[in-house]
């Protein structure tokens, strides 16, 4: 891995053996184990510790989750924020492994939409809830520091299942998420 990082900077133009380049394979290898450690965590043990709902039934909401992901087209960082929703059927998951799961997601390769999706599909599989919410806010590298650079764009995804697809309750999630 160090080779082919050293040949990278060669191809883009500079020294690897000059002194601010030298250590720079090793210092990339070691920041990738950070940002794709996605691809080593299982979202159903993540979720796997449940609790009874004791009587619960309306929405939980986890917002403005940061997250830091890296598009799978350029490899370029995205970032934002996660707004995740649920409401329970039978059981509740503890609330920090919402952000475990966003976290998860976020550090492998992605597109967006794929993550926004990932992060629902893995509620609804092993929490098996009513429904579920889940949005993302992000901010793209591939749009602002390249290509048509767009300093202030932001990208929103969303995918509702179960019954946040009616209207009143997406309503509901959509004004807690304002707040």
């Amino acid at each position: 891995m160090k080779d082919l990082i050293t040949k990278i900077i060669t191809h883009i133009g500079d020294d690897p053996s000059r002194e601010g380049l030298v250590d720079t394979p090793d210092r990339v290898i070691r920041s990738w184990r950070d940002l794709y450690a996605g691809y080593s965590q299982n979202p159903e043990k993540i979720l796997g510790t449940m609790f009874d709902k004791d009587g619960y039934s309306q929405m939980i909401i986890l917002k403005d989750i940061e997250f830091y992901s890296t598009c799978e087209h350029h490899m370029l960082p995205f970032f934002g924020k996660a707004h995740v929703a649920y409401i329970p059927d039978k059981q509740v998951v503890g609330i920090s492994k919402l952000a475990r799961l966003v976290e998860c997601f976020a550090r492998r390769l992605q597109i967006q939409e794929r993550m926004t999706k990932q992060i629902a599909d893995a509620i609804t599989d092993n929490i098996k809830p009513l429904g579920v919410a889940v949005i993302l806010e992000a901010q793209h590298f591939c749009m602002t520091s390249r290509g048509i650079q767009k300093q202030n764009a932001s990208m929103v995804t969303s995918e509702l299942q179960g019954v946040m697809r009616n209207h009143e309750v997406r309503l509901e999630f959509l004004d807690l998420i304002k707040h």
